[in-house]
């Protein structure tokens, strides 16, 4: 899926109309809702490479938890 696609411009309505009633919710399912919207786009451009963004998904939040945890013990 690239950014001038037709498949585009049918998910990128799709999902704000979902990020916005998630919102009522609470931030961490927007969160989520977010990653899994890219991990989406991403998937559907090249399958190949999802894995990337889901390693770069957990190191950047394991990381963000460690410096969060340390700020704690402060």
């Amino acid at each position: 899926m690239l950014f001038n696609s037709i498949d585009f411009a049918i998910f990128l309505p799709i999902f704000f109309v979902i990020y916005w009633l998630t919102s009522k919710f609470n931030v961490k399912a927007q969160n989520l809702l977010v990653v899994l919207a890219s991990y989406t786009f991403y998937g559907c451009w090249d399958w190949r490479f999802l894995f990337l963004i889901i390693f770069s998904t957990i190191i950047d939040y394991s990381i963000g938890l460690k410096i969060y945890n340390e700020q704690l013990l402060k």
